[in-house]
């Protein structure tokens, strides 16, 4: 009896009247708490090692043909047809040249960047992340207007990978053929060519810290970001085979272009229809030049080859976003009250209202969504839990609840 009370874990150090259980091994025993911990770390660890492996097979590949990249965009963003053939293009040259594997003596195809210039609303972020659903990579968007020069408050370039390594669970694999989308990269513009006492932290610095990035480097990135967690270990990354796409507005690069562009001829022979679309189509002319004199440095735009245009957003496009893509608006909101037993139906009058109102404030198609809200806004909240089963809105009904909204004291433009 001495003995058996002397036998204990081998590894929490229990006696033998302290546990339940005390199994015996060649040289030592384990109880059962001890058993129940080692379980626990065994399928910690299996889990861990089996995300690991499906962790790239989740971002399998799907590289499509250009003319099927374009028929998918089609079915969630509509017109900008250049702009849609421009990406498709690029965004296949792109994944071809990854799954290329280069022989040592074998041309070296370079990276086909892309810069999306258009006004606010006209679908830049959304043609984005379709191209990067329908090829199931990691996609990441990401606010140009919060980076600074290094060493200074705000945010670092490399965050930004940070970003698409947190959407792949950390998957450096899937990430290193990743989208990143840059959104407001006009905000970054530099903002004048005479020299100043005071550093421009947030404009030409950052576009200096892109360089190496958007060309191709291996990057250290903080898992965690920032600059709040120092001691944190980095991760690597190589950025040669990330595609990035940059988008902005540009507010007042129109004027730039139709400085370069001779709008205002005069003469006998002049077209003057000709003459009033380049006017009001003046983003067709666009190129690299136009963006330097709005303030992108030269080395930036040279890593950054294929430029498009999206186009200002007429009464028709803007009619059949309401109506047209798969995930529109309308059939967002008639889903919302189907969901509560009602059916919607709304006039074709109040659409046009809705794209009348959506063009006089000049709020894109992001303005139709609030237009929408501020008309359904009374109705979702007080016909849930009702025994009515159907909602019809008619033009008044419309009117008379957008003359309600806060949207309707905007001035219009």
């Amino acid at each position: 009896m001495a003995k058996a009370s002397q036998l204990h874990c081998s590894f929490c150090g229990r006696n033998r009247d302290e546990v339940k259980i005390l199994i015996a091994g060649q040289d030592g025993h384990i109880c059962e708490n001890c058993v129940e911990h080692a379980q626990e770390i065994i399928a910690q660890e299996l889990t861990a090692k089996l995300e690991g492996a499906n962790g790239s097979a989740n971002f399998k590949l799907n590289v499509r043909r250009p003319a099927e990249i374009k028929k998918f965009l089609d079915e969630y963003v509509i017109g900008q047809d250049d702009a849609k053939k421009v990406l498709s293009v690029a965004v296949y040259n792109h994944y071809k040249r990854v799954n290329n594997k280069q022989q040592p003596d074998d041309v070296e195809i370079e990276k086909s960047n892309i810069i999306m210039v258009g006004e606010t609303g006209t679908g830049k972020t959304l043609l984005a992340k379709t191209i990067a659903r329908l090829l199931n990579v990691p996609f990441a968007i990401v606010d140009a207007t919060v980076f600074t020069e290094a060493g200074y408050v705000g945010e670092d370039v490399e965050s930004m990978l940070t970003r698409l390594l947190q959407n792949c669970n950390y998957d450096v694999t899937a990430a290193e053929r990743g989208i990143v989308y840059v959104d407001e990269l006009d905000k970054i513009a530099r903002k004048g060519d005479n020299p100043s006492i005071t550093r421009d932290v947030s404009g030409e610095g950052v576009q200096q810290g892109l360089l190496k990035m958007l060309e191709g480097t291996e990057v250290l990135v903080p898992p965690q970001g920032g600059r709040k967690h120092p001691e944190q270990k980095m991760i690597k990354v190589d950025t040669k085979n990330i595609l990035f796409i940059c988008g902005g507005a540009f507010d007042g690069i129109d004027k730039v272009i139709a400085r370069r562009v001779n709008t205002n001829a005069i003469g006998f022979s002049v077209n003057k229809e000709e003459q009033e679309h380049q006017r009001k189509n003046l983003l067709h002319f666009i190129n690299a030049q136009d963006l330097k004199s709005f303030g992108l440095i030269p080395e930036l735009l040279g890593r950054l080859p294929v430029i498009t245009h999206l186009n200002p957003l007429d009464t028709e496009t803007l009619r059949n976003i309401l109506t047209e893509p798969k995930n529109s608006l309308i059939k967002q909101f008639t889903r919302l009250f189907e969901l509560e037993g009602i059916e919607l139906v709304i006039d074709n009058a109040v659409l046009d209202f809705m794209v009348t109102k959506a063009l006089e404030y000049k709020l894109g198609a992001r303005g139709l969504r609030s237009i929408c809200e501020s008309i359904l806004t009374d109705a979702m909240f007080e016909l849930p839990g009702t025994d009515i089963t159907s909602l019809h809105i008619t033009l008044d009904y419309a009117e008379q609840m957008f003359g309600k909204s806060r949207l309707s004291t905007l001035k219009v433009a």
